[in-house]
């Protein structure tokens, strides 16, 4: 191996560039891996785009330059002294790490609740200890929670591990039960997968929202009862006529659109349940008089894919999800730019960068 890589890095809203740097070498409990493959996600492409929340106020989260890419897998290269024990790997296996680097010193993950670590580094925001997958080599951490992977795993199923793992966690956080009805906002990635993991759950009906048709198509092929373009029809009344008037069980948001909030507390039943996944890039508003004192509902947060990455990888291995009809866009690691712009015109759902000229 040499001492350079190339690697995409983010130096700014709108400023990423692929660039020659120093290949990461393993400390103590480290792992570096040859990255196989990496995704774009819609966050990134909202971190691209300037996103309030990555970068506002005088300490954004965003720690620039950095090299992006939270969703990833690769083949073990290099283990620093004690990393095969501690993570349970060797050279040559394919392995990945959770999107998050917890610190394994705050409040929540002394109690197991790394997933809210204070610190909250998430591989490809802060380049200090954080370094993402848009390169061909990639550190994980000490503190890293690291999975192998089998070695027939396709591609595009490793590179949703993932997204798969968040999806898992959120359709958890929805309690659902044996006949409900489910509308779940959003049929890009995550949404998509949110929809197969729904299915394993047996609810009675569920009912897929987004804004582009080709996207709902999609849907309805993974499975969706019924669907909704947002833009032409009224979302609450569609799910009001689809349930007797009272509503949805389960409301799952997914989009991170400030206008689904509102639609998912017009859309969702008294005593129901409202799920909120997405990365919103503007505030949203609404009544909360909705959820006291008109439902009475039960509004909970999802974040991140928690204790789900081994059933993640057994879901995408033996095929109980497909990958295939979710990852939409194969590019190499110098076409970046491309795949964002796809994700940001509505013409990808995922984005798919092979690093390393696609070598293994």
């Amino acid at each position: 191996m040499t001492d350079t890589m190339q690697a995409v890095v983010n130096h700014g809203p709108g400023d990423y560039r692929v660039q020659t740097v120093p290949r990461p070498a393993a400390g103590p409990d480290e792992v570096v891996i040859a990255v196989e493959a990496a995704g774009i996600c819609a966050s990134d492409a909202k971190c691209f785009a300037g996103a309030a929340m990555f970068w506002g106020g005088d300490d954004p989260w965003v720690k620039a330059p950095v090299i992006p890419g939270h969703e990833f897998f690769g083949t073990v290269v290099e283990l620093g002294s004690g990393a095969g024990e501690r993570h349970g790997v060797q050279v040559g296996d394919r392995a990945i790490a959770e999107q998050i680097n917890p610190c394994e010193r705050c409040r929540y993950c002394r109690r197991g609740q790394y997933w809210m670590c204070a610190v909250h580094d998430i591989y490809g925001f802060q380049r200090e200890v954080a370094d993402g997958a848009w390169a061909d080599y990639m550190r994980f951490g000490p503190n890293s929670r690291v999975h192998r992977l089998p070695p027939d795993l396709s591609r595009p199923a490793g590179v949703l591990v993932e997204p798969l793992a968040c999806a898992i966690h959120a359709v958890e956080r929805g309690d659902v039960r044996l006949g409900d009805t489910v509308v779940l906002a959003g049929a890009g990635a995550i949404g998509l997968l949110m929809l197969q993991v729904l299915w394993l759950r047996s609810p009675g009906h569920i009912i897929v929202t987004d804004a582009r048709d080709a996207r709902l198509d999609v849907a309805r092929r993974l499975g969706a009862d019924a669907t909704i373009n947002v833009e032409r029809d009224d979302v609450a009344a569609r799910v009001a006529e689809a349930t007797d008037g009272d509503g949805a069980d389960v409301f799952i948001e997914a989009t991170g659109h400030p206008e689904a909030v509102g639609q998912g507390l017009a859309a969702v039943r008294k005593l129901g349940t409202m799920v909120v996944f997405g990365v919103f890039a503007a505030p949203a508003t609404a009544d909360w008089s909705i959820i006291g004192d008109r439902k009475e509902l039960d509004v909970r947060g999802a974040h991140l894919g928690p204790y789900c990455y081994p059933q993640a990888i057994d879901y995408l291995h033996r095929g109980v999800v497909d990958a295939s009809p979710v990852v939409t866009h194969h590019l190499p690691l110098g076409r970046f730019d491309t795949g964002l712009q796809a994700l940001q015109a509505g013409e990808a759902i995922k984005v798919m960068l092979t690093p390393n000229g696609g070598r293994p």
